[in-house]
């Protein structure tokens, strides 16, 4: 749960809307989206906001601004690798909803958060008794076990310049929609907010490492690296370092 100071987390007033924005509440019939609005609440969490597991298995949170990570750490060495990086419209903890049980992790944003939610049970509830909600439920549930799955596999496969080149593409903002003049296309191809840091902690590797890698392109001219921003010049070059087909990603 958020940190109860209001200096942390605030309550305010909740807008029907952002639960049509939730990927998986959005082909709803209007009566039953404006039923369900009844039962959500909305909150902002700063930067700093705890998130305390335990209340995960009583209310389900979603995600409507903002970016978060989901970690899990070695206590002993203090590494941590990242599990997922959750958007707007992502709910978080799925595997607590499913199972009712707390989910070894925690939750860092990495930017000031609004979130709404709404009690656990009641979205079982929900799940089980309406098979719109249902319908568009488990497809989420399939694409999050997918990103898993890929996960797994870039670590025990591929080297980190792939795996690092597959996030990169994973996070660029708007690159499937950009409309406009080819030579202007890089200014949409942009990777805003994620730390040397966090990138390793994305890649299961060190931000050395990382850091020299996103050197080695800057040299190259593939890129521009200004603080936590990363501006892509050169797109072909990194789906060729993904190892993937333009048509693939």
């Amino acid at each position: 749960m958020a940190n109860d100071s209001s200096s942390t987390s605030q309550r305010i007033p909740f807008n029907g809307d952002l639960v049509r924005r939730c990927q998986f509440f959005s082909n709803l019939p209007p009566e039953l989206i404006q039923e369900m609005s009844l039962h959500f609440r909305c909150e902002r969490w700063e930067k700093k906001t705890y998130i305390n597991q335990t209340t995960l298995q009583h209310r389900f949170y979603i995600l409507a601004e903002g970016r978060i990570e989901m970690l899990r750490t070695n206590p002993d060495s203090g590494r941590c690798i990242t599990l997922d990086l959750l958007h707007p419209g992502d709910g978080f903890d799925v595997i607590t909803l499913l199972d009712g049980k707390v989910h070894e992790m925690f939750f860092s944003p990495i930017e000031n958060l609004k979130v709404i939610s709404v009690s656990i049970d009641k979205m079982r509830e929900w799940i089980w008794n309406y098979p719109e909600l249902n319908r568009q439920f488990m497809p989420y549930l399939a694409q999050k076990m997918r990103e898993h799955e890929n996960k797994v596999t870039d670590f025990a496969l591929f080297d980190t310049t792939t795996r690092l080149s597959r996030i990169i593409l994973q996070n660029l903002n708007k690159i499937k929609s950009y409309k406009g003049l080819a030579e202007n296309a890089h200014e949409q191809h942009l990777l805003s907010g994620l730390s040397d840091e966090l990138l390793a902690r994305m890649v299961g590797s060190v931000r050395q490492v990382v850091n020299q890698q996103l050197q080695h392109w800057k040299k190259l001219g593939v890129l521009d690296k200004k603080r936590n921003q990363l501006v892509i010049n050169d797109l072909q070059q990194i789906i060729d370092d993904a190892e993937l087909s333009l048509s693939a990603f």
